[in-house]
C-alpha cells in the first residue's frame, strides 16, 4: 500500500486529493510589501525571510542644472522664513503686552468672589 492510498483512507478521497496537489514545502514564497514596495522572499518550512529586494527609488531630479536650480529656489524659500521669523520675535513683545493688558481689563470687570480654590486645597 502506498502512502498516498493510505492517507486516502485515512482523510478521506477529498483531502488526499488536495493533499497530492498541493505544491512542496521547500519552494519560496515572494511577498511584496504593501507600504514600501519591497519583495521579500520567505522559507514556509521556517517562516524566515530569505532575502529581501529593496524597492528602485526613482530619482528626485533628472540632471544636475535642475538640482542646482531647485536648491536656488529652496535658499529663497528659507530666507522668506528667516525674515518672518524675525519680525515675529521683534514684535513677539508688543503682541504679549497687549495680551496681558487686555486680561487684566477683562480681570478687573469680572471679579471673582472670595478666594480662589485651589486643587490641593480638597484634599
Amino acid at each position: 500500500m502506498t502512502a498516498l492510498s493510505y492517507l486516502a483512507l485515512v482523510l478521506g478521497s477529498e483531502q488526499a486529493y488536495n493533499l497530492s496537489m498541493a505544491k512542496p514545502k521547500s519552494e519560496t514564497l515572494e511577498v511584496g510589501c504593501p507600504c514600501c514596495g519591497a519583495v521579500l522572499k520567505i522559507d514556509p518550512a521556517t517562516h524566515a525571510v530569505i532575502s529581501h529586494v529593496a524597492p528602485v527609488k526613482p530619482k528626485m531630479f533628472a540632471d544636475f542644472d535642475s538640482a542646482a536650480k531647485a536648491m536656488r529656489e529652496q535658499e529663497g524659500r528659507k530666507e522668506s522664513l528667516f525674515q518672518q521669523a524675525v519680525n515675529a520675535e521683534k514684535n513677539k513683545a508688543d503682541v504679549l503686552e497687549k495680551k496681558f493688558q487686555e486680561a487684566m481689563k477683562k480681570a478687573k470687570e469680572s471679579p471673582e468672589e472670595g478666594p480662589m480654590i485651589r486643587d490641593f486645597d480638597l484634599d
